[in-house]
């Protein structure tokens, strides 16, 4: 009997997905036809201590292997899922386009508070919670299903948007539709990660993923605007409807485009038509390490929320990244009123304005592969793990990013006077859209360096502190620029900004300090030599999308090590 080694092969266990399609063996002996034996069709895997084979990938070179598709295949996905990331994230700002409609229709009246403010609020609240609840859930199932049946009800809730006649409805339902949103976007980073090996291959990928994160937020209220170009013949309530149209269009599209990527899912359903075939002992892995949904979710919430408050890395880049983030959303209200005030713009020419956030992201998505090229040199002069990147590395252009973003926000507020040409404002915006992204790119990056293992339970603390920040935020908008005038409103974010733009800086001169004191990191870090950052990790970590190499802790007793870090 041969007894399974404890580091399985490249992608068991990684976050990489089933394409349900037999690789080149299974078909050469299908061609073969009654003469094929279950041997030569399912081949022996080593067994475990109770006889049971452990099915694995067929060698380096499998084509179900995610990693082995063609790059035009992966490239068809990364665009695809990416383009999802966009389409659910337009209605999260293409709701303000309506305001002055809904304001009108549901008698809600803005002089003192900006009611119409809550649906961005509902949004986010619904963005916080909903991917801790049910991103867990598509352990087992895949990242198709996780697509599909989020996407479905992102589309379901656009439809009660369409027909509101009232406050209470466009709240609730923008409460789902923000979760169900949410969820979507949290599997795109795990599909990159599934076919994409090692950073130098996920460099552009996911510069382009963040990039869409962005502006799938920045993008809605030029698109809500577009639609209402003409109030005179198309209700506000087309907003939803035409992005309904387009949207479930797409859903066709995309079922056919997309497949299973996630690796240990791909060996699971490989282990079942095994068994049902030949009826041999054969399972995956993932399906022997199985976690009841119940634990699941318990530690999808407990962990982050425990880093949030125990981890100052953690809280540190959360608050650094929810402010940048709130102020991704305070734009769409506080633009719309400069530049009405000042230039008498119109609600579609203010959203135009607002594409210099998408433009400055843009730009920001360019530059970033040369960060990445930075990120990868710097495993050269690597004292503290040899031949591997330093994760200080990932902040060198987050720091002149956020320098950037502070100086936009003055530049921004100092030049909001009608004597001033537009297009000077506007180009502060483009800057501050610049350095939201390089900090959104900077907190996903470090902390997935940082804490391997536990990169996704870091990163669900930093997504609750963004989308708590993007749902308040909105909310002191009107009453901070009326009161303080654009000048001081915008010179107040700015010195906020100024002060957390030390976080990069600290970060970069004391990070290795800091993470040497973290009971998390000392936990989650893998062996040296591993060649993949986004492999074998725990279940948990696996569903949202993030993990760590493939091969073992250092070699320690977790348990231990767990109880004494408090992690346990």
């Amino acid at each position: 009997m041969t007894s399974v080694k404890p580091d399985v092969e490249r992608g068991l266990g990684s976050p990489t997905q089933d394409n349900n399609k037999p690789d080149d063996n299974f078909l050469n002996h299908a061609r073969q036809g009654s003469e094929a034996t279950d041997s030569t069709r399912h081949p022996q895997y080593p067994t475990d201590e109770q006889g049971r084979e452990i099915v694995n990938w067929h060698g380096a070179e499998d084509p179900d292997n995610p990693f082995n598709w063609s790059p035009k295949y992966k490239w068809l996905i990364t665009i695809t899922t990416c383009f999802i990331s966009i389409l659910t994230g337009l209605p999260a700002g293409a709701y303000s386009a309506g305001n002055t409609y809904m304001e009108q229709d549901f008698g809600i009246s803005q002089d003192r508070q900006p009611w119409l403010t809550w649906g961005t609020t509902s949004w986010n609240i619904g963005a916080a919670v909903f991917p801790l609840l049910f991103v867990p859930l598509t352990e087992n199932s895949g990242r198709m299903s996780g697509y599909f049946i989020s996407y479905i009800i992102f589309l379901i809730f656009l439809v009660p948007s369409g027909i509101a006649t009232d406050f209470a409805t466009m709240i609730t339902t923008r409460f789902f539709g923000g979760g169900a949103s949410s969820v979507a976007i949290n599997i795109v980073g795990g599909t990159i990660a599934d076919i994409w090996k090692g950073p130098a291959e996920r460099s552009v990928p996911m510069s382009i993923f963040g990039m869409t994160s962005v502006v799938g937020i920045a993008l809605g209220p030029f698109v809500g605007g577009a639609i209402q170009t003409n109030e005179t013949t198309i209700d506000w309530h087309w907003i939803y409807w035409i992005q309904l149209i387009f949207d479930g269009a797409m859903l066709p599209v995309f079922y056919f485009v997309l497949r299973e990527t996630r690796g240990d899912v791909i060996l699971a359903r490989r282990a079942k038509r095994i068994r049902k075939e030949t009826g041999r002992k054969a399972y995956a892995k993932s399906e022997l390490e199985s976690e009841s949904v119940l634990t699941m979710v318990k530690v999808s919430f407990k962990r982050p929320t425990k880093m949030l408050f125990t981890e100052f890395v953690v809280f540190a880049f959360t608050l650094w990244v929810s402010f940048a983030w709130g102020l991704l959303f305070l734009f769409q209200s506080s633009i719309p009123q400069t530049f009405s005030t000042n230039y008498g713009f119109n609600t579609f020419q203010g959203t135009l304005v607002q594409l210099a956030i998408s433009v400055g992201a843009i730009i920001g998505t360019i530059i970033n592969p040369f960060q990445d090229r930075l990120y990868l040199a710097s495993a050269k002069n690597n004292k503290e793990t040899e031949g591997k990147p330093v994760p200080e590395s990932r902040l060198y252009f987050s720091i002149p990013g956020s320098l950037l973003f502070t100086g936009g926000l003055f530049w921004y507020g100092w030049t909001s006077y009608p004597g001033v040409p537009w297009i000077v404002p506007t180009l502060a915006i483009g800057c501050i859209g610049l350095g939201i992204y390089s900090i959104y790119m900077a907190t996903v990056t470090y902390l997935t360096d940082a804490y391997e293992k536990y990169a996704s339970s870091a990163l669900s603390a930093a997504s609750l502190g963004r989308n708590a920040f993007g749902a308040f935020l909105p909310l002191a908008s009107q009453n901070l620029f009326n009161n303080l005038g654009y000048q001081w409103a915008a010179s107040l974010l700015g010195f906020l900004a100024l002060v957390l733009s030390g976080v990069p800086v600290l970060l970069f001169f004391k990070g290795q300090y800091l993470r040497s004191r973290s009971p998390f990191i000392a936990e989650a870090t893998f062996e040296e030599g591993d060649s993949d950052q986004l492999g074998k990790t725990n279940k948990i970590e696996r569903s949202r999308g993030m993990g760590g190499p493939n091969g073992q802790a250092k070699p320690c007793d977790p348990t231990i090590r767990r109880k004494k870090a408090g992690i346990a």
